[in-house]
């Protein structure tokens, strides 16, 4: 069989990618191994344009969120499924300072199209503390990434598009022109396969930083319709569940949960809400995050026809669809890739 491109792993990146190649009327292979780990079957799948302690705007926002609506907008239709889920976030603000830093942060041109309403008092008292009122966010939300990868794979099996398979780096022959892999020829594979690079032989040399997360579902009679987000993010899906999450844990990567996660989070929670709730599950996955929480895109350093799109992190939701784009554009047109992501950055430990 001979396609246009090889795609090795099918979490957030590898289903991203493959759309975009599809789109642009070239051919794909997806492989993967659905029993593999793949932190986009547990993941959040938020998407949130003002973060961190210092509320501010996250990395190159004004170009991601452009494209990251309509593209899995595109999606749902392409699937039937809904996927994509438009919330806003609410944030409360921890001090009075901060309340009035925002009042005339809100109001400038690179912060007004992300702010819904500064909350100058205390709202959604019932199931909050929030006494110096807060943030309500907007073009912010999330992807159900579990269905859209499994959606994806069925849409992919459908069309004779992906093999099953746990890729076995020796059986990749490096052509004249393109590469082999098995009964498949190609011009170009494209590894998209998470935590897994660390056993790639072609890029283990990137500084991967792998993060574990654990995150819980709970079970609450509190009715809301926003994200809540302070300490923790707690989701409203359906039926009085809802996601809460997620730790950050560098040290212990052990796919396992923990009774140590499950009482940060709830501790964490405790902080923010009013309301009872029930845990009623807990789930864990490993993020593929990088040295500098920037993305790896580009080629090798020595193969042209070797391509490696990974390294999403915990903001996969927002980063994929732009740098599959420009990763797509780069290989057909030659396109620049942003300095920030082309892994020419760390060519040094090559």
């Amino acid at each position: 069989m001979e396609v246009d491109y090889l795609i090795v792993g099918q979490g957030l990146a590898g289903t991203v990618f493959s759309e975009h190649v599809i789109q642009s009327g070239k051919s794909i292979m997806v492989v993967d191994d659905p029993s593999l780990s793949n932190s986009s079957k547990v993941a959040a799948g938020l998407y949130n344009p003002i973060t961190g302690r210092k509320l501010v705007k996250t990395w190159n926002c004004d170009r991601l969120f452009d494209y990251l609506v309509p593209f899995y907008k595109g999606l749902e239709r392409k699937l039937q499924n809904e996927l994509l889920v438009e919330m806003p976030i609410y944030r409360p603000f921890p001090s009075v300072e901060e309340l009035n830093e925002w009042m005339g942060k809100s109001a400038e041109a690179g912060y007004a199209p992300y702010v819904k309403e500064i909350k100058s008092t205390p709202s959604f008292t019932d199931n909050i503390r929030n006494d110096s009122g807060g943030i309500l966010l907007n073009k912010s939300g999330y992807v159900r990434t579990d269905k859209l990868v499994s959606c994806y794979r069925e849409y992919l099996e459908s069309k004779g598009l992906f093999l099953n398979d746990k890729v076995d780096h020796t059986q990749l022959i490096i052509e004249d022109g393109g590469i082999r892999y098995k009964e498949i020829s190609a011009k170009r594979v494209v590894f998209t396969d998470g935590r897994s690079v660390e056993n790639n032989p072609y890029f283990d040399w990137l500084p991967l930083r792998p993060v574990k997360g654990e995150l819980l579902y709970i079970r609450t009679n509190a009715v809301f319709d926003v994200i809540y987000n302070k300490g923790v993010f707690v989701i409203p899906l359906s039926d009085g569940i809802c996601k809460v999450g997620a730790t950050y844990d560098n040290k212990n990567l052990e796919e396992v949960i923990t009774s140590e996660a499950k009482e940060e989070l709830v501790s964490k929670l405790r902080e923010l809400v009013k309301f009872d709730f029930e845990v009623i599950d807990q789930k864990v996955g490993t993020r593929p995050a990088t040295k500098d929480r920037k993305p790896f895109v580009g080629l090798h350093p020595e193969h042209e026809n070797i391509v490696i799109f990974n390294g999403l992190g915990a903001k996969g939701v927002s980063l994929a669809p732009f740098y599959a784009k420009q990763l797509l554009a780069h290989l057909e047109h030659g396109y620049e890739l942003d300095k920030e992501v082309n892994i020419e950055r760390f060519f040094s430990l090559f």
